[in-house]
């Protein structure tokens, strides 16, 4: 018996799968605070609050500093001898009555202090709320010199200070001062203070200074110092090798009979009387 044969079904192929079409979402702009003013603004607004907080913390400071808690009432002064306390309280007066004791210029006037007589050095400081404090560092005279208007105390920096006082009569006279505002003069000057305090220390250690009363330094190379024997004022040249052996000597040549001696020349080993009515 012939088999019967099948045929087999073709399958149908499977239909493709539809092309995806994807399309992008459009974009959709949020609502919301621009970027002006989420950072500018504030930024804006905070600088100002800070400018209007300075401005009332300067103005506040200024109503405070010159109100008149801070006013001077006291003013203390140390180290002054010879200087006028009056008028360094004068100058910190005027120059804090409008500023009180806060706001004053303390260089300012320290500049004005050291301008008076005597004062060499000056600090001024703030003791507050309401006084100052001026201590001065003064200028200590060391002899009178004598110059065209008149006798001057005179410091160690060669300073003509003020016309001296009574208290004053002991000390030296200088003369030959040389008055030029030139630096040769000043120079000079420098050399005659200089030989001044060598001769004062030489004449120390022997007593010999309360002897003299003037001294002419005229000539730095032949220097002078007036004596006073039996009433009279007595010119000695002086050795520049050693003033107090020359000074002695002359002292020690005419004790007791200055009246007829008009000068003594002591630059030698011996001293050389010049008398007076002798050629």
């Amino acid at each position: 018996m012939a088999k019967k044969t099948t045929k087999a079904k073709k399958s149908k192929p499977a239909p493709k799968a539809a092309a995806r079409i994807t399309r992008k979402a459009p974009k959709v702009r949020q609502s919301g605070p621009s970027r002006f003013s989420r950072y500018f603004l504030p930024g804006v607004l905070s600088v100002g609050i800070l400018a209007a907080i300075v401005t009332l913390a300067i103005v506040g400071y200024q109503t405070v500093t010159a109100s008149n808690f801070f006013e001077v009432k006291t003013v203390d002064v140390n180290g002054v001898d010879r200087a006028s306390m009056e008028d360094i309280r004068r100058i910190v007066t005027a120059d804090t009555q409008k500023t009180g004791a806060w706001n004053a210029d303390l260089a300012e006037m320290r500049q004005k202090i050291e301008k008076l007589p005597f004062v060499k050095f000056a600090a001024v400081s703030r003791v507050l709320p309401n006084g100052l404090k001026v201590v001065v560092n003064e200028r200590v005279p060391i002899a009178v010199v004598k110059v065209s208007t008149g006798n001057f105390l005179i410091d160690v920096d060669g300073e003509l200070l003020a016309p001296p006082k009574t208290d004053d009569s002991s000390m030296m006279v200088i003369t030959g001062w040389d008055e030029a505002k030139t630096e040769k003069a000043q120079k000079d000057n420098q050399a005659r203070i200089k030989m001044f305090q060598k001769m004062v220390a030489d004449w120390g250690e022997y007593g010999l200074a309360k002897r003299v009363k003037l001294i002419d330094l005229t000539d730095l190379q032949e220097p002078k110092a007036t004596i006073q024997d039996s009433g009279r004022d007595i010119p000695v040249t002086l050795s520049r090798d050693d003033y107090a052996k020359s000074l002695r000597s002359a002292i020690e040549a005419i004790v007791g009979k200055g009246e007829k001696v008009r000068s003594v020349n002591a630059e030698g080993v011996y001293p050389i009387i010049d008398y007076v009515g002798v050629n």
